[in-house]
C-alpha cells in the first residue's frame, strides 16, 4: 500500500519546469531522463514528450540501473 502511495504522489508532482537531457545511450528510441526529486525520476521518449513519462522513485531507479550494469536486460 505504502508504495502505490509513493507512486501516486510521484505523478501527482508538478514537472513542467524538469530539466531534461537525452540519454547518450538511446539509439532507436530517443530517451530522455529529469530528476525529480528525491532520487526519482521521469523518462520520456524525446521524440513525443506529448505522450507522457513514466516515473520511478529512487528505489526503483536504482534497482533498474543495477540491472542495466549487471547485464539483465541484453
Amino acid at each position: 500500500m505504502e508504495q502505490a502511495r509513493e507512486k501516486q504522489e510521484l505523478y501527482a508532482r508538478d514537472i513542467s519546469g524538469a530539466q531534461w537531457r537525452k540519454s547518450s545511450h538511446s539509439l532507436v528510441i530517443c530517451v530522455e531522463v529529469a530528476e525529480i526529486g528525491g532520487g526519482a525520476v521521469a523518462l520520456r521518449d524525446s521524440k513525443n514528450p506529448a505522450r507522457g513519462d513514466v516515473r520511478f522513485t529512487a528505489e526503483e531507479w536504482a534497482a533498474f540501473r543495477e540491472g542495466v550494469r549487471d547485464g539483465e536486460f541484453g
